[in-house]
């Protein structure tokens, strides 16, 4: 087994949260081995908030490298590993990632598998997990023999820890000669949010299918401004418009992780796990007990929502 690789992603002068998730994945996978950060950056200077989280960190700086661009981000990544052989490059399942990685895979000959959830090493070839057939299934994939990979894995998946024990050495390389770009960055245009950011959100009560109708959210959106929470649900109460689309937990809405998540009538479909999972303190309350949500809920009722909620209210006013 070799060292493991990750591209920091950063964004308007902050590193995002991914990067401490696939620097702490890493550190699993390597096994002992160097883990290394392929660090990009403009003027800023990133090396201190992720020194802690890996062994080596290979650092290019140059102004043109401040807001991404998949031709320039290339070219350096190529550079970076020209004095090192990764095993395995990893980036995130993001916009940032997503552009990036089929680019960089095509740049490099390198193979690529992308959105995965789960990765392991066994003797010495690549075992992967996705999921298929709209989440419902985990496949396994066993990934044909090749010196280096290169993988995305879906935000989320692993816990981002911002200080893994690790003091790392930083190798300062020069910018390479860039060539000439097809495609230039603009500006940033950041999501108009309807009516609150969840993501920042310390208490969250969050609706799903056993809601049962429009009408008794009043019902539940009482019981979350009795203990000060944000109002929250899975997909198909959003896909019904019963609540604002800013308001879904899941991969196709919001990671949040509060101090204190209420699941109510959610059955916990992993797309929704993904979203929530990092919750300090989890609740559920499902009518049915093999909802997958009792899994990963630190408190489980089984029970119908509705004739809880009376007695915590009169609990919580007493």
């Amino acid at each position: 087994m070799k060292s493991v690789a990750v591209v920091v992603e950063h964004r308007m002068g902050k590193i995002r949260e991914i990067t401490f998730e696939l620097l702490n994945l890493a550190k699993e996978i390597a096994k002992g081995n160097e883990v290394i950060a392929i660090l990009l950056e403009g003027e800023e200077d990133f090396s201190e908030e992720i020194k802690n989280c890996c062994d080596r960190i290979i650092r290019i700086k140059d102004r043109s490298l401040k807001d991404y661009s998949p031709e320039r981000y290339s070219e350096a990544i190529k550079k970076a590993l020209s004095s090192s052989s990764p095993f395995l490059i990893i980036l995130g399942h993001t916009s940032f990632g997503m552009d990036l990685s089929p680019f960089l895979s095509s740049y490099l000959s390198i193979p690529l598998i992308t959105d995965c959830i789960d990765i392991k090493i066994e003797d010495g070839r690549l075992l992967v997990t996705r999921q298929i057939y709209g989440g419902k299934v985990n496949s396994e994939l066993l990934i044909k023999p090749h010196e280096r990979y290169m993988i995305t894995v879906r935000p989320g998946t692993f816990e981002a820890v911002k200080d893994l024990g690790k003091s790392a050495r930083i190798i300062d390389i020069p910018a390479p000669e860039w060539i000439e770009e097809k495609r230039k960055f603009l500006e940033y245009v950041e999501e108009k949010i309807e009516d609150i950011d969840i993501s920042s959100a310390e208490l969250i009560v969050s609706i799903g299918r056993g809601i049962g109708k429009k009408e008794n959210i009043p019902i539940v959106q009482e019981f979350a401004d009795q203990i000060g929470a944000v109002l929250c649900c899975s997909r198909p109460v959003a896909d019904k418009g019963w609540l604002p689309k800013s308001r879904q937990v899941g991969t196709s809405g919001k990671i949040v992780k509060p101090k204190l998540y209420i699941a109510l009538g959610i059955s916990g479909a992993f797309q929704h796990q993904v979203g929530m999972k990092n919750s300090k303190t989890i609740i559920a309350i499902n009518k049915d007990p093999k909802a997958p949500i009792f899994k990963i809920a630190h408190y489980g009722v089984v029970a119908d929502m509705f004739q809880v909620l009376p007695i915590l209210k009169e609990k919580l006013k007493k």
